[in-house]
């Protein structure tokens, strides 16, 4: 059980992913827990179906936590931060899970000396499975590094990294469920296409991505080497590999994420 104290600015689907989350894992009470959010319905929802306290004031989840995580649309982060600066001190550690958002963006905005740690998660840690990257701000203590770990751990995979590569991460893992469910889309529409019923072409599609991802992660081979072994000389896999290819699609899913990740940047930039 922690004893730091958690704060939520922003109390969409990700920050009750994460609130669930961290409570299932018990690392905290329900009562050691503070969300803020503009909408009255939303804090009820959420005292209602977690437990937690609620607020529609930012500056009651400062006084609160000793862990404040920024969890709110990239554009309002100027906003929010201008209003905290002078509430947000020494003893609080900020975490940003806003993508493209740079931690020199926050820095700049709080008092000298603030600890910051930057996170790009994922839509999954709405079911525990997310894929979660975090990088240190130049006040950040690897003890803080540690907390962040954990706490994220609680809904998935994390991996700790320089903040240049987070914008990679934001293309990959990020966006990445959008790509997985385009392609899920696609297998069962192909599914239809010959003859299967839809409910149970999406179920198949699903279940396949699933599987698959499962013997990536718990084989530790590499994904060509799996390819190949389900892709008998003559056979049918080969044949469906080969159009694949015809159309371009290990380039296209490449160029995707590449072109989310400077999207990335170029938030970063404008700030």
């Amino acid at each position: 059980m922690l004893k730091e104290k958690i704060g939520f600015i922003g109390g969409g689907k990700m920050g009750e992913a994460l609130c669930k989350g961290i409570i299932n894992a018990k690392l905290c009470e329900a009562g050691n827990i503070i969300v803020s959010d503009v909408v009255v319905e939303r804090c009820k929802l959420l005292s209602k179906e977690i437990g937690i306290k609620t607020t529609q004031n930012n500056k009651d989840v400062v006084s609160f936590a000793d862990v404040i995580i920024l969890a709110i649309k990239p554009q309002m982060m100027g906003e929010v931060l201008d209003q905290l600066k002078y509430d947000i001190t020494s003893r609080h550690l900020v975490v940003s899970i806003a993508a493209g958002i740079p931690i020199r963006f926050i820095e700049s905005r709080l008092q000298a000396g603030i600890r910051i740690i930057r996170v790009m998660p994922n839509t999954p840690c709405l079911i525990g499975v997310s894929a979660t990257a975090f990088a240190l701000g130049k006040c950040a203590t690897d003890a803080d590094g540690q907390l962040v770990h954990t706490l994220f751990s609680a809904v998935g995979k994390v991996f700790r990294l320089d903040e240049k590569y987070l914008d990679a991460v934001t293309g990959l893992s990020g966006s990445g469920p959008a790509y997985v469910y385009m392609f899920i889309e696609a297998l069962s529409d192909g599914g239809v296409k010959m003859g299967l019923p839809r409910d149970v072409a999406t179920v198949l599609a699903a279940q396949t991505v699933m599987g698959a991802a499962k013997m990536v992660l718990e084989t530790g081979q590499h994904p060509a080497q799996l390819k190949d072994a389900v892709t008998s000389p003559g056979g049918t896999t080969i044949e469906g590999l080969s159009k694949l290819e015809d159309y371009g699609f290990k380039s296209a899913v490449i160029n995707a994420v590449e072109a989310a990740t400077l999207k990335s940047k170029k938030l970063g930039e404008l700030l």
